[in-house]
Order: structure tokens, then sequence, then C-alpha cells
């Protein structure tokens, strides 16, 4: 059985059990880098052309030198190979592109493979129950302020993780993000997606959220199938009015908003069509 892989981009396998990064790095002292998380199903990394394009995208942001995806790429199949090797388990696959050591010198960059948390496999199954928590700025914001990085995967999520220990502290699994004007914005570590009817919606990237790959694959098949799929403004009444809520990521997938702020959420009739797609989507889609 693998614990976990460690590859580096040039093709190095690492010891999981050692030390990789210097003390002096910027992924450690200052969270400047960004990554990007996949899933491991039946031996094969799943979506990579859309997580890649989405690094390449984040590092622009951040000014790092741009990705070169077919290296990536090849460490990806050498890291997840490896993991294959020694378990049939679905694994979390993370990228790591950080701007090096703070003396200078070259970008770390690695790929990791470990085991599957047992939280994800409970939410698949049970759902969430979240609260919704003010992110603290306007719908705007990002557009007036780009160097705020608000649509870039960074490596600087004690945030994110501050929020999600806030949840747990209040009885809830998860949040979802507001904007200063009361909009939908996101989750922690997932893209909030609601049916009406066939039609499923997500808020607009443009309102400074990370564009999530795994709704753009899903909407993808679900478009193939006969959905109606928009982008738009949400507010947290259309959750409650919504035949459905989840909240989308790489690795958990699909997961069900049970309860919003106390108010249980009703059961949706195409709960299992949309997971069904999920699946098909992370399974099949290549591109973005």
């Amino acid at each position: 059985m693998v614990d976990s892989v460690v590859v580096t981009l040039d093709g190095r396998v690492h010891d999981a059990g050692q030390p990789l990064l210097f003390a002096d790095d910027l992924a450690a002292v200052r969270g400047d880098g960004v990554f990007e998380t996949l899933l491991v199903r039946g031996g094969v990394a799943c979506a990579v052309d859309l997580h890649l394009a989405r690094l390449v995208e984040s590092a622009t942001a951040l000014a790092l030198p741009v990705p070169d995806v077919d290296q990536w790429r090849a460490v990806i199949e050498q890291a997840t190979g490896l993991w294959t090797q020694g378990s049939q388990d679905e694994g979390v696959l993370r990228l790591v592109l950080s701007r090096g050591r703070e003396g200078g010198g070259d970008p770390t960059a690695y790929v990791t493979v470990g085991p599957l948390p047992e939280r994800v496999r409970t939410v698949r199954d049970h759902g969430v129950s979240v609260i919704t928590l003010d992110r603290g700025y306007s719908v705007e914001f990002s557009s007036r302020a780009p160097w705020q990085l608000a649509g870039a995967k960074t490596l600087s999520y004690a945030t994110n993780m501050a929020a999600l220990r806030h949840a747990a502290a209040q009885g809830a699994d998860d949040v979802i993000y507001l904007s200063s004007e009361g909009r939908v914005l996101e989750g922690p570590r997932s893209t909030v997606v609601i049916a009406r009817g066939k039609t499923l919606v997500t808020p607009s990237i443009e309102q400074g959220i990370l564009a999530g790959t795994t709704v753009a694959g899903l909407f993808q098949v679900a478009e193939g199938a006969g959905w109606t799929c928009e982008r738009g403004h949400l507010y947290p009444a259309d959750l409650i009015a919504a035949d459905g809520v989840w909240l989308i990521s790489s690795v958990t997938l699909a997961a069900r908003v049970t309860e919003m702020n106390g108010v249980v959420l009703g059961w949706p009739s195409c709960g299992d069509e949309l997971r069904a797609m999920v699946d098909l989507a992370v399974e099949t889609v290549p591109t973005g």
C-alpha cells in the first residue's frame, strides 16, 4: 500500500517521509505560489487539461514563470502511475508551484499524490450543512484591485481555513461566502451550483471568484444531456428556493447542501442525475 508519492518537476521521485522544501521557500514563509488539486480515479488523474490551464492562469496572475504544461503533464502521469502501482483507491493529486527560495533561484515545483480523506467520502454520501459568511468586499473588488488575486488559486489559504474552523465551531460543515452586496460567491474550497428544474446556475467569475474546473466539465456534460446551464448572480434566498444546492469541487465532486444557516433544504429529485453527470465530467471531459 502506497501512503503517498512525491515527484519534483524534473522527474525525480522523493521519499515522502523526508523534507522537501528549504526553510526559506516562499511557499512556506509567504504563501507565494499557486496550486491545483486533482482526483485520481481508476488509475487516471482526472480533468488534467482543465487544471493545467488554470495553473497557467494563476501563475500568470502572480507573475510566476509560465508553467510548461507538457512537462507538468508528464510528471502527473509519472506520479499517478507510481500511486496506482501500490493502490487502486482514489487519490488526491496536488500540483504545487512556488516562487522558490527567498534568496533567489529557480521556482519550486512538485507533484504529490496521497489518500482520499475520509471526510470526502462522508460528505459525498451525506451532504454538508453550511453557514454563510461575509467575505468583506464587493463583487467589483477584483476588477478594481487585481493585485488581490481574487480569481487565482494561490497557496495563501489561511483565511479559507479560518472560515472552515469558524463554521465547525458553529456546528456547520462548510461555508458559502457572500459579497458585501449579499451575493453568493463560492465556498473556501468549492463552487456553488443550484438546480432550478432542468437549469443549473453558478455564480459568474466576474464577481471575483475562482473559475471551477469541475463545474466547467459538469456544464459540458449537462448541456449535452439537455440541461440549460447559466452563470450569473445568486442570493441566499435563491439557494433556499432552489430544487437543489451543491458544493462542487475536484476531489469531493458533488456535496449536497442539506442545511444553510439552520434552514433545512429539500431533497433534490435530480440529485442522483447530477452526481452522475459530475462523475462523467471528471472522468471524460478532456479540455476547458
